[in-house]
Parts: structure tokens; C-alpha cells; sequence
């Protein structure tokens, strides 16, 4: 997607659930929607809460089991923001390393890189000649 697009995206998430105004334990609740659209932006937002990586970290584990991809790669993602804090989530990482994705996969592995870098170093992308 161009940077645009996912700018105004962004921006449209924004303003449907005004600029993020719904608790951490709202968002959680969210994750298990019916609907895609709200848990697409649960799990989005979710990323941003730091603070309460007790909370969070959990609820997007369960998240790399959503029936969309969109979803599992973007808790893959998420879990990566949490750095070290994420380390409860490695084997459920590794196992989405698998995922039918390939977007879940990528996800899953920069994630295990950056919550562990030592065991899981990053891998660098290499040009075909």
C-alpha cells in the first residue's frame, strides 16, 4: 500500500474511535469482535500501550490466531514493539514463523528479533544480482 493510503487509513482509524479514547481493557474486548474492522483496530492500537504490556501482551498473543491474516500479522508486529517485554510470546512467535502468511511469517520473525536479538538476530535482506 502506498504511504498515502496508509496515512489516510490511519487517519480514518483515528477518528472512528476517537484518536484512541477507548480504554486498554476496551480494546482487549475488542480483539474478540465478530467484527474485522474492530478488531483490526484493537489490535492496531493496542501496540501503542506500553504501559500496560501485563495486559496487552497476552491478549495480542491470542491475537496470532485470528482467523485474518491482517490480524496475526499485525499482533506479530505488535508483539515486537513490546521488546523484552514480549518475551512470553517467543514460542507463540516461532510457531506463527509457519503461518499460510508470508506477511505473518516476516511479521513473526522481525518480532522475535527485536524481543530477543541475541538468540534471534536480525536477518538482513540480500539483493539478487
Amino acid at each position: 500500500m502506498r504511504v498515502q493510503t496508509r496515512f489516510a487509513l490511519l487517519l480514518c482509524l483515528l477518528a472512528s474511535t476517537g484518536c484512541g479514547g477507548k480504554s486498554t481493557d476496551e480494546l482487549i474486548g475488542d480483539l474478540k469482535s465478530p467484527e474485522e474492522r474492530d478488531r483490526t483496530i484493537a489490535v492496531r492500537l493496542l501496540q501503542g500501550r506500553k504501559g500496560d504490556a501485563a495486559k496487552v501482551v497476552p491478549a495480542l498473543i491470542e491475537s496470532l490466531n485470528d482467523k485474518e491474516g491482517d490480524i496475526r500479522w499485525s499482533a506479530a508486529i505488535g508483539l515486537g514493539y513490546f521488546g523484552e517485554q514480549a518475551r512470553e510470546a517467543i514460542p507463540a512467535l516461532e510457531k506463527a514463523q509457519h503461518d499460510r502468511d508470508a506477511r505473518v511469517r516476516e511479521g513473526a520473525t522481525v518480532a522475535l528479533s527485536r524481543i530477543d536479538p541475541e538468540q534471534f538476530p536480525p536477518q538482513t535482506k540480500t539483493r539478487k544480482k
